[in-house]
């Protein structure tokens, strides 16, 4: 089991083909799919492999910084706007090094830690605890990302 909670070993990497009028294929469902597709089957633990047909070369990194920038146009502080600067200003060399080195372990670290959050509230919701207002306000502090869980409805 992964720390998103999702067992990777029961998930087949998904291969799509990406073809010069940009449409992506899948290959395994024999459709053409959208960006929102692509992102749901990662959320549900797919792995993916996006290949540019004319040209012969992966695309998936690409592929997969576009869905976060659309993600970013309906959230316009998906990331901070100095943190992009200090991207911009750092050069590829040290983004490269910062996403794959350090951002990629304290995510799944983060997503451990928030994992094994719950699970401790679940083991005292089960001891028959009541710590309903308790246990919202904590996940709200711990889950500023709102990972895998709906947007909590202000009023």
């Amino acid at each position: 089991m992964s720390t998103t909670g999702i067992n990777k070993d029961c998930l087949v990497k998904k291969k799509y083909k990406k073809y010069p009028n940009r449409r992506i294929y899948d290959t395994e469902a024999s459709s053409y799919v959208t960006l929102t597709e692509i992102a749901e089957s990662i959320k549900e633990g797919h792995e993916v492999q996006i290949m540019d047909v004319k040209r012969n070369e992966d695309v998936t990194a690409v592929t997969l910084t576009q869905i976060i920038m659309e993600l970013a146009k309906n959230n316009q502080h998906l990331i901070p706007i100095r943190l992009l600067h200090l991207f911009i200003r750092s050069g590829e060399t040290v983004m490269h090094d910062f996403f794959e080195n350090y951002f990629e372990k304290s995510l799944e670290n983060f997503l451990a830690y928030r994992n094994q959050m719950e699970e401790q509230f679940k083991l005292c919701m089960d001891l028959g605890m009541d710590f309903t207002e308790k246990t919202k306000k904590v996940m709200d502090k711990i889950n500023p990302f709102n990972v895998h869980q709906p947007p909590s409805k202000k009023i």
